[in-house]
């Protein structure tokens, strides 16, 4: 008599039996999975980090290849155009928000989808492996709270795959996958499935139903707009404070009064006297200076100093940055402050007919010109660009 053993060293009849049946299990209790399955990666844009193997196209299986070996990334991924049907199942859960902590977080957003290990082979010609993206039709949202026309779509990318515990039968051999999958977000990883059509008749893609990223921009701007309205300056303003102007006594710095009275008899101010313009800056704070004297004084401005200077005139230095308001004592041009108060964007110069600060405040600084700069050199008769991607300006070049 034979030895009786569930476990045999080749899958016999015993295994495709229980195969069939866990399968019709999938196609009775399952539900639709459209599978995009991913096939490699695509060739660097220009300045991008070169892979080893571009394109992958030296690999039999080039979904196992890396686009980027230094950042281990696929970044630029290729997705198969024919999407494929299979059935899986998975439990469905309540997304809960976890409020415990600074933030917002979902607790579950994350699901774990179960597929016949052999269907998944003879649909797709592989299993499934983390890249490919799975969009369930079953969740589709049909009554959207705005002016979608069509059935908002569920999409999820597989982040690991792994052989379950209860995939394995009596006879000791595997029957299932199980996907660990979290929600599609608009990254460069997924863009050739976010531009695709989304059905609605009017050439929108899946990006401008599904993706926050136009909506995250606009409340962006709406924020920066409030916030330059509010505060549209770095520091605060002190161009509506007047500022007395004192002698080294203490007493007030007058530059003539009246003859019909003199400085020891002069007890009151009036109209008739008339100051020296302030010797020092009264209100000094943090990123306060702009530049403009004191009191509304007239005052000039340039690249050098006027020859014939008058006690206490103001002169206005535009080939310091920040630009720095001098002051003339009767000897010397000392510093009387910088205008350091510029807005606290990176948009550079605004509508002058909607900018009351147009002129002095445009944030440019040695750091901000050197990050953002967009000049050009001609060298050897060739136009290049100063501002180079570290990338492209350590790209290795033949010396022939």
């Amino acid at each position: 008599m034979p030895r009786l053993s569930l476990y045999k060293p080749e899958k016999g009849p015993d295994f495709r039996f229980l195969d069939r049946v866990i399968n019709e299990q999938f196609q009775v209790g399952g539900t639709d999975i459209y599978v995009h399955k991913y096939i490699g990666t695509g060739a660097p844009a220009e300045g991008e980090s070169t892979p080893t193997t571009p394109n992958n196209s030296g690999l039999n299986i080039p979904e196992i290849g890396i686009q980027d070996v230094l950042l281990m990334e696929n970044r630029d991924r290729k997705y198969d155009p024919d999407v494929y049907i299979m059935r899986g199942i998975y439990t469905m859960q309540d997304l809960e928000f976890n409020l415990s902590q600074f933030g917002l977080f979902l607790n579950n957003d994350n699901i774990m989808m179960h597929f016949h290990l052999r269907n998944t082979v003879d649909t797709i010609q592989r299993k499934i492996m983390p890249g490919d993206v799975l969009e369930l039709p079953h969740l589709k949202d049909e009554y959207a709270l705005d002016d979608t026309t069509v059935a908002l779509k569920r999409f999820y990318v597989v982040t690991e795959v792994s052989r379950p515990a209860s995939g394995f039968s009596q006879t000791w051999y595997p029957h299932l996958l199980r996907a660990k999958c979290q929600p599609l977000v608009d990254t460069q990883e997924f863009a050739q499935i976010l531009d695709a059509d989304a059905g609605a008749g009017d050439g929108s893609t899946l990006r401008d139903l599904m993706s926050t990223y136009n909506k995250s921009i606009e409340i962006n701007n709406q924020i920066i707009e409030q916030a330059n309205a509010d505060a549209p300056l770095s520091g605060y303003d002190k161009n509506q404070m007047f500022i007395i102007p004192t002698d080294v006594t203490g007493l007030v710095d007058y530059a003539d009064v009246s003859d019909a009275v003199d400085d020891a008899s002069m007890t009151t101010m009036d109209a008739s006297m008339v100051l020296q313009t302030p010797g020092g800056n009264m209100y000094v704070g943090f990123n306060n200076g702009n530049g403009v004297p004191p009191n509304g004084a007239v005052f000039g401005s340039g690249i050098t100093f006027p020859s014939e200077p008058s006690n206490g005139q103001y002169h206005l230095r535009t080939d310091y940055l920040p630009n720095a308001l001098f002051r003339y004592d009767g000897k010397r041009w000392n510093i009387y402050e910088q205008g350091v108060r510029m807005t606290m964007n990176n948009f550079g110069a605004q509508d002058v007919a909607k900018d009351p600060w147009q002129g002095f405040h445009i944030r440019e600084t040695q750091k901000t010109s050197f990050i953002n700069n967009t000049t050009t050199a001609t060298i050897s008769g060739k136009v290049i660009e100063e501002r180079q991607a570290l990338s492209k300006a350590l790209k290795p070049k033949a010396d022939n």
